[in-house]
């Protein structure tokens, strides 16, 4: 029997369906994967499978939080009703003393009144997709007839301000918006949450033009990515000029993903985002059907780990297959990376961004390695800072 260890799930009830088309999205190609398909949605008998197994799993690794992720594709698409009967089987099959709870990504076309009741009284926390001010978030984030998405998103964020549901802010990091850096952090910052997180967008293409899977290696990164892609440069440029406004006008206030994370890290602790951690496997994707794939950002057959209707989901998130797959980050790292002194906050970031030749001319390099030590060089004397200041609260707290 495989050990149990925690594991986190992104939940796509509805697959890669969604209601906008924007163009930097690699999931929409999902539907190739289940080309018999026609509703991508959970059905029934899978959904119950899944809420007791997964709170079944969790609870034997010891946790007695059980975090449900709901992501798409577009959930809101499904309907109230399905979230509804979600908050039925959770409370069927939650254990005493275990406490259950409930995040869903949306981009806020669909956010009415009534959603925002339903939320609020069930305690989800909301992120809501939005790429910055008017100009720069309708580039890409339109919907399938070609129109402007950015009012109507607007008003789905200011239902749920009304509503007092708890939200936070996703925002993609693209070629439109990576120059833009200042502007678009107080814009967002503006919008009334704590809690922003940044996420930088970068799609390969093989000659014949789909989105590829396996790593084709290049020295120049601007021959295989797509044209929203964000340049390397451009995004270590981004992150420097939201730190410095965040550094100057909002810590402690303000809550970025990343910067909090890498505090973390220069504290010596592990990370929080799988992206920087030593290994991963830990964050799995299940699709609509019961299959569970090793990452979200590996929907791909050959990263299938099983079906949950089939084998117990703690069994698929603890078997071998998961584990090779996350300790291949930690063992396929170049030469390059193992001797940087960055290494304990980078960790050779996301696997599936490695697809560079590294200076010493190995493949599998990070396309953002160039981002991410132009960040460390630019803010790692303040990172430092703020890490000791806050290990020597934590101390005083202690004693």
């Amino acid at each position: 029997m495989p050990e149990p260890r925690p594991f986190h799930v992104m939940t796509k009830p509805i697959g890669p369906r969604c209601n906008i088309d924007c163009s930097y999205c690699y999931y929409l190609e999902k539907e190739k994967l289940y080309p018999d398909e026609k509703k991508f949605r959970m059905q029934d008998d899978v959904l119950e499978t899944y809420v007791k197994g997964l709170i079944e799993a969790e609870v034997e690794a010891g946790m007695r939080e059980v975090p449900f992720a709901w992501q798409g594709g577009e959930p809101t698409m499904l309907g109230l009703g399905f979230f509804e009967r979600v908050i039925e089987l959770q409370a069927r099959y939650r254990p005493e003393g275990v406490r259950i709870t409930n995040s869903l990504q949306t981009n806020g076309m669909l956010i009415d009144d009534a959603w925002a009741r339903f939320f609020a009284n069930h305690d989800f926390l909301i992120g809501i997709s939005i790429d910055g001010p008017r100009s720069v978030h309708d580039r890409y984030r339109r919907d399938r007839a070609g129109r402007p998405t950015f009012d109507a998103v607007m008003d789905g964020l200011d239902n749920l301000r009304r509503g007092r549901v708890d939200y936070n802010i996703l925002c993609t990091v693209h070629r439109a918006n990576a120059g833009k850096g200042r502007e678009v952090y107080r814009f967002l910052r503006d919008l009334g949450t704590q809690h922003i997180q940044f996420i930088p967008i970068v799609e390969r293409r093989r000659t014949d033009g789909a989105l590829s899977a396996a790593p084709q290696i290049d020295d120049d990164p601007s021959s295989m990515v797509t044209e929203w892609s964000v340049a390397p440069k451009a995004y270590g440029k981004f992150l420097c000029d939201v730190f410095d406004q965040w550094y100057r006008h909002d810590l402690g206030r303000m809550f970025i993903q990343f910067f909090e994370n890498q505090v973390g890290m220069w504290m010596g602790r592990p990370a929080n985002l799988c992206v920087f951690a030593e290994t991963c496997g830990d964050g799995l994707a299940l699709e609509h059907n019961g299959d569970l794939y090793a990452c979200d950002h590996f929907v791909y057959p050959e990263f299938r780990l099983g079906n949950i209707m089939d084998e117990d989901i703690g069994a698929l998130a603890w078997s071998q297959k998961a584990r090779d797959f996350g300790a291949a980050k930690r063992e396929t790292l170049t030469a390059q990376c193992r001797s940087c002194e960055y290494r304990f906050a980078c960790n050779g970031g996301c696997p599936k961004h490695r697809f560079l030749m590294s200076r010493g001319g190995e493949p599998g390099h990070n396309y953002f390695c160039q981002s991410y030590t132009m960040f460390f060089r630019h803010a790692g004397d303040r990172l430092r800072d703020i890490a000791a200041k806050s290990m020597r609260s934590l101390d005083g707290e202690i004693g």
